[in-house]
């Protein structure tokens, strides 16, 4: 009763170490989130409002991170930044950046050339007015739902780093790591891998079934 997951092999408390991960874990996916989404909205909504030779540069920019996986990009970026917290957030935080950029710019391609902002351009209005006022708020729910979502990916893809020596180093309590101290001793003490592989799988997929019900909550197609 002490220890309700037991300990590891250096006898530390498994429980203590899951609950202080997890504000390591949430930090690293929400972080890495609002970098990539403050990003990638900001250059889709730019590519998307002012089109032609400002949204080819920023599009094919787009590309060329696409055309890398994502583990394979963060594990780039790391390896020429240096294992930590910090420089894991970042790069997932690039990788998350196309994502946001081809969602925001397709929306914003949509509303554009709706009646009401060529009736706020004849009114004078300047164009950071009509992204801020007018653009951005009716591209938010689905920019929304894919943060959601994405959360999920990076918490993935950070702990995966870590599993690999590339994010927190020990004794950092991340969950990624502790599973990579813990596979040593999968016949001995399974548990001191299996916890952590759970709370992974526990945080990922809740984020997963959170991001599809908010998209059905708010898409109007959904709606009676």
């Amino acid at each position: 009763m002490e220890h309700w997951f037991g300990t590891d092999h250096h006898g530390r408390d498994i429980f203590s170490r899951i609950i202080h991960g997890m504000s390591i874990t949430l930090r690293v996916g929400f972080s890495s989130v609002l970098m990539g989404m403050t990003i990638g909205v900001s250059l889709g909504i730019v590519a998307g409002y002012y089109g032609k030779w400002v949204d080819t540069i920023i599009m094919r920019l787009m590309d060329v991170l696409l055309a890398f996986p994502g583990i394979l990009l963060a594990l780039a970026i790391v390896s020429v930044l240096g294992g930590s917290i910090n420089n894991v957030i970042i790069s997932v935080g690039i990788f998350s950046i196309p994502v946001f950029a081809r969602i925001s710019r397709g929306s914003t391609l949509e509303i554009r050339e709706l009646e009401y902002i060529e009736a706020v351009k004849a009114l004078g209005a300047s164009d950071f007015r009509i992204i801020g006022k007018h653009i951005l708020p009716n591209i938010l729910a689905p920019i929304i739902v894919q943060a959601t979502l994405n959360i999920a990916t990076s918490v993935l893809t950070a702990s995966g780093l870590s599993f690999l020596g590339m994010g927190a180093q020990p004794p950092t309590p991340e969950w990624g790591a502790m599973l990579s101290d813990g596979r040593n001793y999968m016949w001995d003490a399974p548990h001191v891998a299996t916890i952590p592989g759970l709370a992974i799988v526990v945080v990922v997929l809740s984020f997963n079934i959170f991001g599809d019900g908010l998209r059905d909550a708010l898409d109007p197609k959904t709606k009676n």
